[in-house]
């Protein structure tokens, strides 16, 4: 994460986009749902399931694991997030407003994770790779681990 980052901006942008959207898709963002969602924008590393039921619990919202669950599986319908499978965990996404395939960017020393959208040569690659094995992908999840570029300069510095 880039030193001068306002992550405030990233949470407001996020909430605010996520009101819009559900406004005109016709869809609910209930208490639960918008504070489950506030929850995983809080930074940019993976929140899991249960931390974000611990801070519910703690806030006075009656909340049980399948409150958090179907919170999530909501917010994630909705493009609103994206679970990180080797982490099981979740991410805001950054463009909820369009379906896209992305790669995730994970920091194994802050734990930060950051999305790119695939790009169209990557979508290529690995179709071609799957068909000349006669693969059929039905979906995928890419996560790469390394490490950020703040914890690249600090090691420098260090």
């Amino acid at each position: 994460m880039a030193i001068d980052h306002d992550h405030s901006f990233c949470v407001t942008s996020a909430m605010a986009q996520a009101d819009a959207l559900c406004a005109a898709r016709g869809v609910r963002l209930t208490p639960v749902r918008r504070r489950v969602l506030e929850l995983i924008w809080r930074s940019h590393a993976p929140v899991g399931a249960y931390a974000m039921l611990d801070v519910l619990r703690l806030e006075g919202f009656n909340a049980q694991p399948p409150t958090v669950y179907r919170a999530l599986e909501f917010l994630s319908e909705q493009g609103l997030i994206h679970r990180l499978e080797s982490r099981n965990a979740f991410i805001g996404c950054p463009s909820p407003d369009h379906p896209h395939q992305a790669l995730y960017l994970i920091c194994t020393h802050c734990g930060t994770v950051e999305e790119q959208e695939d790009s169209p040569a990557l979508t290529e690659a690995l179709t071609a790779l799957a068909e000349k094995t006669g693969f059929r992908i039905m979906g995928r999840t890419l996560e790469l681990t390394g490490l950020c570029r703040g914890c690249q300069a600090a090691q420098s510095a260090a």
